[in-house]
């Protein structure tokens, strides 16, 4: 759940603050609205007036997703196109550029082939094809097991580190380049609809589009939703909707959340503590042990996570729940969640940093903590894709500075150039081999020079590195840690 990762707020377009009228295309009478009914309706494009990061007044291009109508005055929820969903927003009639209206097109009907009703003549197979890249002899290809050595540098490399030829691994870890964050055709593969959390977007409505709940109160916060969840549909009229950050139960009003808290015993989640360092703790969930807790976190999640879902069946999964103490007990901060059996490596289903936590280091201290667990089991992990926007940008910071304190950390022997090769940082790290180097090659490091390869940290590198990390202030510590892995493969366990 939200790329929890954790996401970290910033990236990308904000959400928009209060808009107010404002210089721009002309904004036609609200009579101009010409479709052939004399209104307004869904599915209709038009530029829309929002503010930006900048708190500059635009009109991007939007859709018309639904019409509702509140005492008189109608409202048009949008969605900003090439805009991420969690910007959708109802607006009212006066941020509508009327003359620049374009109408939904009437969908033409689908031919018949041979008098039968099906794909329409001489139109390709409806399937994804993958891109063959066709690579010449004399063209480098990185590979962990690639012989290299190290050659001078021009320019402001402070440190060349040699690739050397990988060590095979005791445990099978090795994946297809689509496991990787970037892989070579940009086409991500097709979600597995069973013990994954990724969700089957065909099945996409416009229901679902849609923001359902305005507003959760969750203990001293007001949180308002990016994205659609599936809680009831008699809890979706309501201004706010109170939970329980204990037990994450939903209730209908104010006096349900007191009537409830006076019952509800739980002062953090169910399952066991096994880390804590100061006020931070981490709490282990069986999904099938605590299915109820499981389920509402997963309702919560999903307000901020639109790639992945899951609701009904918690039982293949592992949750782990980031809390902070006071004296009123451990409050939820974020989670991620794993599959107890994951024959693709992965380390992590869904992630996600609650909004008022974002944009503090939790998101990497959550990412550092699965990674963490992944080496008490022996094996090297990757998050389940797709990441979302934010998710990504958290990951490949990750990334980015594990990988480059490991290169900056190495040692020189005998006056030589330090060598380390592609498997020793997987080892080292847990990250799967195809995340390292889909990392080198985002952060420019490798070069290829005279039939060999060499990774090559630059001054800006380094400096850019060193400033990160003096902020990076929340770290584990493995000696906080306190987990013994399960062999889940015996179905008892679960």
């Amino acid at each position: 759940m939200a790329e929890v990762v954790s996401p970290v707020p910033g990236a990308g377009r904000r959400e928009p603050g209060e808009v107010g009228r404002a210089r721009g295309p002309p904004v036609a009478d609200p009579g101009a609205a010409l479709s052939p009914q004399g209104e307004i309706i869904e599915g209709c494009r038009l530029p829309v007036l929002r503010r930006n990061q900048d708190n500059e007044d635009e009109w991007p291009l939007a859709e018309i997703l639904s019409v509702k109508d509140i005492n008189g005055r109608k409202l048009f929820y949008v969605h900003y196109i090439d805009f991420n969903k969690r910007l959708d927003e109802w607006v009212t009639h006066e941020r509508l550029d009327l003359k620049k209206i374009q109408f939904p097109k009437k969908e033409a009907k689908t031919p018949t082939k041979n008098g039968l009703p099906g794909s329409r003549p001489g139109s390709p197979e409806r399937e994804v094809k993958r891109k063959v890249e066709v690579v010449s002899p004399a063209t480098p290809v990185l590979s962990e097991t690639a012989p290299a050595s190290v050659f001078p540098q021009n320019g402001s490399a402070r440190r060349a580190v040699a690739a050397q030829p990988g060590r095979k691994r005791k445990s099978n870890c090795l994946g297809t380049d689509e496991d990787s964050q970037d892989s070579s055709d940009g086409i991500p593969s097709a979600p597995r609809m069973t013990g994954s959390l990724v969700s089957d977007r065909s099945h996409d409505d416009i229901v679902t589009r849609m923001k359902n709940i305005e507003c959760i109160e969750l203990g001293r916060h007001r949180l308002k939703p990016w994205y659609f969840s599936p809680y009831p549909q008699e809890l979706t009229t309501l201004p706010v909707l109170y939970l329980c950050e204990f037990c994450l139960k939903y209730g209908r009003s104010l006096k349900c959340l007191q009537r409830h808290l006076t019952k509800c015993d739980l002062r953090h989640p169910p399952g066991n503590e096994i880390y804590r360092k100061g006020t931070i703790s981490f709490f282990e969930i069986d999904g099938r042990k605590n299915k109820s807790y499981s389920q509402n976190l997963c309702l919560l999640a999903k307000c901020f996570l639109d790639h992945k879902t899951l609701y009904y069946d918690t039982d293949p999964f592992l949750f782990y729940v980031m809390t902070e103490y006071d004296c009123k007990g451990f409050h939820i901060v974020g989670y991620f969640s794993k599959e107890k059996e994951s024959t693709e490596d992965y380390n992590v289903a869904c992630i996600l940093t609650l909004p008022p936590y974002q944009r503090r280091g939790y998101g990497k201290l959550l990412i550092e903590f699965s990674y963490e667990l992944s080496k008490v089991e022996g094996k090297t992990g990757t998050p389940e894709k797709p990441l979302s926007d934010l998710g990504l940008l958290s990951y490949r910071s990750y990334w980015s500075q594990t990988i480059l304190e490991i290169l900056m950390g190495l040692k020189s022997e005998s006056g030589e150039r330090p060598q380390i090769t592609i498997n020793e940082i997987s080892e080292i790290t847990s990250i799967k081999k195809e995340d390292v180097i889909s990392t080198l090659q985002y952060l420019n490091l490798i070069n290829y020079y005279k039939g060999q390869y060499i990774l090559t940290l630059s001054e800006d590198i380094v400096d850019g590195h060193e400033r990160a990390m003096l902020k990076r202030l929340l770290r584990i510590d493995s000696k906080c840690l306190h987990f013994t892995p399960k062999d889940w493969s015996k179905r008892g366990k679960w």
